[in-house]
């Protein structure tokens, strides 16, 4: 019980943050999906970076299995976004991680903008998705906050120095990271099946 305890202890004593983050996060990601809609060269620009790099073509063959979709999906999402947007900035530079995801969410946005029925339809299940990884990446935003906040204010944890106050802000991200995993793997689960399953009836309706 005490990995889901400390973790909501944690959200609550941190109640003012974490409800700033979310405006932050699910604000940018609606502002990507605008900017998107309103300039559709800029939506074309990453699908065409996408299809480039191999990206829509690893997706499409992966709709036939859809547990390894799930884990391709999971461990993308853990290692460019959870680690590389968020915990490895924010390990270097304080409230590092905040900055890098900010990009990270107007840039989603823009790339799923619906400017076409297709990517319309394919939005409507995948709204669900957005909601699931990005109360994830939210809490590990809050995470990022404490570690921030932790490590130039080592007074506010009762820590000596900034060293500890380093220590325990990177404990109290763990801490956070326990539910942001769970949301990850079932956010997974969810986008995997959704695209191979209820999309495609979305599209024969």
């Amino acid at each position: 019980m005490r990995v889901l305890r400390t973790p909501f202890h944690i959200i609550r004593t941190e109640l003012q943050p974490y409800l700033l983050l979310n405006a932050m996060a699910y604000g940018l990601l609606l502002l990507g999906l605008a900017l998107g809609m309103l300039f559709p060269g800029l939506n074309a620009a990453l699908s065409n970076s996408m299809d480039a790099g191999g990206t829509t073509d690893l997706v499409v063959s992966l709709l036939a299995s859809p547990w390894l979709f799930t884990l391709t999906i999971f461990f993308v999402n853990i290692a460019k976004v959870a680690l590389a947007s968020i915990l490895l900035p924010s390990m270097i530079v304080p409230f590092g991680g905040l900055a890098v995801f900010a990009y990270f969410a107007v840039e989603t946005g823009i790339a799923l903008a619906p400017v076409d029925h297709a990517t319309a339809m394919t939005l409507i299940p995948h709204s669900l998705t957005m909601l699931i990884e990005f109360q994830a990446y939210i809490l590990l935003l809050l995470g990022s906050f404490i570690l921030g906040r932790c490590w130039l204010k080592p007074g506010t944890v009762d820590a000596a120095n900034r060293r500890w106050g380093y220590l325990r802000g990177l404990q109290r991200f763990g801490w956070l990271a326990l539910p942001a995993l769970m949301l990850l793997i079932i956010g997974a689960v969810y986008e995997a099946f959704s695209l191979t399953y209820l999309v495609p009836l979305l599209f024969a309706s």
